[in-house]
């Protein structure tokens, strides 16, 4: 089974930014965890960053035809606003699941809306690099039902 795990806008810039809200991981360590906790599963895990929004929606248009079974994504400051991004993901047919290193429902009020979670299985936020791993568990389970 294939599974994308997508991060948006300035998370590339985790082990550099905010560690008491983020931690210290680098998105090259939380990718490395995806990749082996897919690997564990028995499952390929295939990860894409970008801080620009139309690539980000390129990316899921491809993710419709080229066999992807879930995706995880956490969209970073896209997920508060970006009805664009929440399109591009509405046409996918596989699951969806929404993750977040911090808690947005407990940091600023502007964080605690998503607009993609409407239309994704569930969503998983507060664990740190945790929730990438959750988040796979969770696709996995989505989208064998």
């Amino acid at each position: 089974m294939k599974i994308l795990v997508l991060n948006g806008i300035n998370l590339n810039m985790f082990g550099k930014r905010d560690a008491a809200t983020y931690g210290t991981a680098t998105l090259d360590d939380i990718n490395a965890a995806c990749v082996a906790l897919g690997k564990e599963l028995g499952h390929e895990v295939s990860c894409f960053q970008t801080n620009i929004e139309g690539e980000m929606a390129q990316r899921i248009h491809t993710a419709h035809g080229d066999g992807t079974a879930a995706v995880v994504i956490n969209a970073g400051a896209w997920t508060h606003y970006s009805i664009g991004l929440r399109d591009a993901l509405a046409i996918l047919k596989c699951p969806i699941i929404e993750v977040h290193m911090s808690n947005i429902h407990a940091r600023e009020e502007f964080r605690h809306h998503s607009v993609i979670a409407a239309i994704a299985k569930g969503q998983i936020a507060g664990f740190g690099v945790e929730s990438y791993l959750l988040g796979i568990r969770a696709a996995v389970s989505a989208a064998k039902a």
